[in-house]
């Protein structure tokens, strides 16, 4: 077994709070750190917060991103963790992912496909990447790898779904999925609506199944900006089945979710794949680092708890693979949402 701790976390950010998004993306690194996290994966745009709308077109604003993406670097010794941010790249702008390892900027991945439909407008802001494009961009004089990526990080294969680019059809976990793949990161700013955190679940449970790996997503919780209520709702999943699944409409800043999942078993589980095409040839898109991962001991999940204040879920084979507050199971989930998202809007 090759075992490794994964977590997402949930922050209650808020647009150009430069001071309280940093101390919260710190607070959550420490976090992942005592639970003895390796990969930590954070919301989309967590940096400068999702709802900075016009903000985003002030060159202010993008070099404010990086300067506290600098800040945010060291704090990352023995750890890899993703973190959402704008980045300006030959005069257009794009919605990235940094990736850092152990006080290093590694890369950044762009998202591919953006959102601009109902309460979204990111085509207005921000510049779709060209499907399978790589190149470098600069920041104070030193260059780093961005675009169409996935990294190698002490032999782990770790991609990036951003968002939307898990809710296409043509989804990108597809084309990671020939690329040995061990771990899909998925940083989002979802805001809620009723049922749509089923819906969640569905698309992070069939990624980690028909892909064969290991899938965190991440997202914002909290009334941003005023226009959009986030419920958080962390997950993770691996080979079809939810290991993990974090609280939503909760009044912490920074909530985390992690689990230790088995990368040989997920290897394993793609080498079964009669579907799978692999690529087995040198892959321009692949960044590779070194990383010396903690042992990790096997995570023991208890039998569900009688007469417990959750409520497990079980698919029709009788697996357990959640463990709800029992309001998450109620019959009147819509009424419950809709209490618990009025309340934190306007707590928040």
């Amino acid at each position: 077994m090759k075992l490794v701790r994964v977590g997402a976390a949930v922050l209650n950010q808020t647009p150009l709070d430069w001071d309280g998004n940093r101390a919260r993306i710190l607070d959550a690194i420490e976090q992942a750190r005592a639970a003895g996290v390796s990969i930590l994966c954070l919301p989309e745009l967590c940096i400068p917060g999702y709802g900075c709308e016009d903000a985003f077109q002030s060159p202010g604003l993008w070099r404010t991103s990086f300067a506290v993406l600098q800040e945010i670097v060291p704090a990352t010794r023995g750890i890899v963790v993703s973190v959402g941010l704008p980045v300006l790249h030959r005069n257009s702008l794009f919605n990235s992912a940094a990736l850092l390892v152990d006080g290093d900027i590694v890369g950044f991945v762009a998202k591919r496909y953006l959102a601009g439909e109902g309460l979204y407008y990111e085509p207005r802001w921000f510049k779709p990447w060209p499907e399978g494009a790589v190149t470098e961009v600069e920041f104070d004089d030193l260059h780093y790898p961005i675009g169409d990526l996935y990294f190698e990080i002490g032999g782990i294969r770790i991609g990036f779904e951003i968002c939307e680019d898990a809710w296409v059809a043509n989804r990108r976990g597809g084309d990671l999925a020939g690329r040995g793949i061990d771990l899909i990161l998925n940083p989002s700013a979802s805001h809620f609506a009723f049922d749509k955190h089923a819906v969640r679940q569905r698309f992070v449970l069939e990624g980690s199944r028909s892909i064969g790996v290991t899938y965190v997503y991440s997202n914002l919780l909290g009334n941003e900006s005023g226009r959009m209520i986030y419920d958080g709702g962390a997950l993770i999943a691996t080979e079809g089945e939810m290991l993990a699944a974090g609280p939503r409409f909760g009044f912490h800043e920074v909530y985390l979710t992690s689990a230790t999942v088995d990368i040989d078993a997920t290897r394993m589980s793609q080498a079964r794949l009669g579907s799978r095409r692999p690529n087995v040839g040198e892959d321009p898109l692949c960044v590779d680092h070194r990383f010396v991962y903690p042992e990790v001991a096997p995570e023991y999940r208890p039998s569900p708890r009688p007469g417990g204040g959750s409520t497990d879920v079980e698919d029709d084979d009788g697996k357990i693979r959640l463990d709800l507050p029992t309001w998450e199971r109620s019959d009147p989930l819509d009424y419950e949402e809709f209490s618990r998202a009025m309340a934190i809007a306007l707590f928040d």
